[in-house]
């Protein structure tokens, strides 16, 4: 192995997992090191409740993120959502909508198909999804979800041409299923501007990711039941410690499922496992620097 080992390194990779766990010293360019997210907010009267929530715990909210589909979104209803977005400095990030769940194959129903995630079929769908991107930049949005690497490599290539305007931010979902400082590298190469690695990825790996990306890293602080229903709380220091900047997806536990439909109630829910993310970082890491509010980029 040690040939391989010394190869991956001459070309900028790591030799293996860290499992000396580096702290790493990137950061945003705020300067913080951490930042929370929110998934799983399907429309604004549910935004509403959760950035009203967080205002009451007194914690900052970097991202909200919306994630059945865009094309579930009425016009009025994203108009709202990045309204509420800009009123309260924070992010909104908008799913992408057609992608293989909701495509006419049964492919990724089967337990085999399953394997592909939330990838596209088709040239079709590379258009529908570049439209689905194209109507919400029209009403405003600039942060997207995206499951599928070559409809990455277009967006980031239309973000080039001036098709789509400089500051889209793509977001490239755990739902594509990375989790290897190679695949992290290849998906900033195509224009990715955050990767969310698979939830279960360890700190070894989390910090051998890091070493070999600059852009920030998206970690489940905890899931839903369907994708495992872990709770990494107590991690989250060192998650932070060795792979900032990272935005801490939080508030997953509250649902059954990914695309799960938030009450109002969820809403406040998520809200509290944030305060209780919040309170794990205060106690066990609190030197770590939270990017400032309005500091969304």
């Amino acid at each position: 192995m040690k040939e391989t080992r010394a190869f991956l390194k001459s070309i900028g990779m790591p030799e293996g997992d860290l499992y000396s766990l580096p702290t790493s010293e990137k950061r945003f360019r705020d300067g913080g090191q951490y930042r929370f997210e929110v998934p799983g907010i399907q429309g604004p009267k549910v935004m509403e409740v959760l950035l009203e929530t967080m205002d009451k715990y007194g914690i900052w909210l970097h991202r909200v993120t919306q994630t059945k589909g865009i094309m579930m979104l009425t016009d009025n209803e994203i108009m709202e959502m990045v309204k509420l977005a800009k009123e309260a400095e924070t992010d909104l990030i908008l799913a992408i909508g057609p992608r293989a769940t909701t495509d006419t194959s049964a492919s990724v129903h089967t337990e085999e198909g399953v394997r592909m995630g939330y990838r596209l079929r088709g040239q079709e769908q590379i258009v529908r999804a570049i439209e689905d991107v194209k109507r919400a930049v029209a009403l405003g949005c600039r942060s997207f979800l995206v499951y599928d690497e070559g409809c990455l490599w277009v967006l980031g290539e239309m973000r080039k041409a001036g098709e789509l305007p400089a500051d889209c931010h793509f977001k490239v979902s755990a739902h594509a299923g990375h989790g290897n400082p190679c695949s992290a590298h290849v998906l900033e190469m195509l224009g990715a501007n955050s990767i969310n690695p698979v939830r279960d990825i360890q700190l070894q790996m989390l910090a051998s990711m890091r070493a070999a990306i600059d852009v920030p890293i998206d970690i489940h602080t905890e899931n839903p039941k369907s994708t495992g229903g872990f709770i990494r709380h107590y991690e989250v220091p060192e998650m932070i410690r060795v792979a900032a900047p990272i935005y801490l997806k939080t508030g997953g536990s509250v649902a059954a499922t990914h695309s799960w439909d938030s009450t109002e109630s969820d809403a406040k829910q998520r809200a509290k496992q944030v305060s209780l993310v919040k309170r794990m970082i205060d106690t066990y890491y609190p030197e770590a620097i939270q990017s400032p509010k309005g500091s969304i980029k």
